[in-house]
């Protein structure tokens, strides 16, 4: 058998998976089943209960849903009292919202200055790891090296199997300190191993915050102001939690719940986020934002990004997919608050440079997909932009390679899942085992020399 007969075979046989696989999407309403755990009218099914944070985007009114302005709350806490506190005092907030995750409350400024050192102190790597793990095993994507060197950091830890809450909080601590030198060490290795380009590696500097963190070991002269730190740290603050029914954190407590430990929950919670249709969306904002900007010609001509959004949602433009990314929202209808924030903050510091027309096309875009949406596909859903819509350019006006939008995602997001482990391990108790209705009927048994597969 050669190559060319091998690769038929597969071919052959991948027909036959399709053909014996793909279930009639109308089994699905006949037997009652809420795919994607999603009611029809688009809510989740309640799948637990938490204390950690709450995302609410619309109301019940007499068995109707009401649209009302988007909320998210971390632990009680409206998430623009967070940040307009902070934006207020002229300080750092990240790391106070991930004590706020953690422990419940806020911290007083003796204990955030105890808290900053403790993950000050706790992002330095194993002797080894980065030689061992990233340079000899180098990724083209850095969302897989950060899932595979949280998965290998089970190996460094003498205590990786000690099921205590001490444990628990230890682990999560130290990865939360070490996930943003991970991403910024395997990026330097990808540009090196894939981009042909230098790899530039600087030591930790133990004084600086995780957003000070990111861009000292980012920038080749370790050169930052502090309105883009500040600006990374509200997006840190944004992205750090999102409520337990979002795919990536669900993923994380299914995996807690069947007992397993933390680096593999962590791991199998940055693989989830991978996805484009959850963490991923920011990349599929910008490649949209890149098409457009090539093929309109006058980006301030509202008329001309209507005809070519219109065509966008008829699958002729971009990727071919009808979608137009960072627009629309699981739970929020009339606004995401996360986005709103970041349109606001990102405006401030765009205006008079370059990049603000780049905002403006972005902002000419959400403005007109509701409307062109109703026009095409007749379509009355209210849709907000997204957090998506504005992040991605966020980061390039902060020199941040496209490779790390995801990636920084997971390094905001392990504050969440951490505080959602902790929260399955205290109190939940029970593995997650949803229902699967089985639907092939039952057959006999055929002997391998009677069989005849046509």
């Amino acid at each position: 058998m050669n190559l060319s007969d091998n690769k038929t075979n597969i071919k052959n046989l991948c027909r036959e998976l399709a053909d014996n696989t793909i279930i009639d999407p109308a089994l699905y309403q006949k037997y009652h089943v809420k795919r994607g755990l999603r009611k029809s009218d688009g809510t989740g099914v309640v799948a637990g209960i938490t204390n950690i944070c709450n995302v609410h985007g619309y109301l019940l009114n007499e068995g109707e849903l009401e649209a009302i302005p988007g909320q998210l709350i971390y632990r009680g806490y409206n998430i623009n009292d967070l940040v307009n506190n902070v934006e207020e005092e002229n300080r750092y907030g990240f790391e106070e919202t991930v004590y706020l995750l953690l422990f419940g409350r806020l911290p007083d400024a003796e204990e955030l200055k105890d808290f900053n050192t403790v993950l000050a102190l706790s992002r330095d790597l194993p002797s080894g790891f980065v030689e061992d793990m990233i340079l000899k095993a180098p990724s083209k994507n850095i969302m897989n090296k950060l899932s595979r060197s949280v998965l290998a950091l089970y190996s460094y830890d003498e205590d990786c199997e000690v099921k205590s809450i001490e444990n628990e909080m230890k682990t999560a601590v130290s990865l939360i300190a070490k996930l943003p030198v991970i991403m910024t060490a395997a990026y330097q290795v990808k540009r090196r191993v894939f981009d042909n380009q230098s790899m530039i590696m600087h030591p930790i500097r133990y004084e600086e915050n995780t957003a000070q963190t990111i861009l000292s070991l980012l920038r080749p002269d370790r050169e930052y102001s502090e309105d883009e730190a500040q600006l990374l740290d509200r997006l840190l603050m944004l992205q750090a939690e999102h409520g337990g029914g979002n795919n990536s954190t669900f993923t994380c407590r299914v995996l807690t719940s069947s007992g397993t430990d933390p680096y593999s929950a962590y791991s199998g919670a940055i693989c989830s986020l991978k996805g484009p249709r959850h963490g991923g969306a920011n990349i599929q904002v910008i490649n949209m934002l890149d098409n457009f900007k090539a093929n309109i010609k006058n980006w301030e001509d509202e008329g001309e990004v209507a005809d070519y959004m219109r065509r966008t949602i008829r699958k002729e433009t971009n990727d071919k997919s009808g979608l137009i990314y960072g627009m629309g929202h699981a739970v929020y209808t009339i606004s995401d608050p996360r986005a709103v924030i970041l349109k606001k903050k990102a405006f401030e510091l765009a205006k008079g440079r370059e990049i603000e027309a780049e905002f403006r096309l972005l902002q000419t875009i959400e403005n007109l997909t509701p409307e062109i949406f109703k026009e095409v596909k007749g379509s009355d859903k209210t849709m907000c932009a997204n957090v998506d819509m504005y992040s991605g350019l966020v980061y390039r006006m902060l020199g941040i390679p496209d490779d790390l939008f995801t990636p920084l995602f997971a390094v905001a997001r392990m504050a969440g899942w951490s505080a959602h482990r902790m929260e399955e391990v205290l109190t939940g108790n029970r593995i997650i085992r949803p229902a699967y209705k089985a639907i092939a009927k039952s057959r006999e048994y055929v002997k391998l020399a009677d069989r005849c597969n046509d």
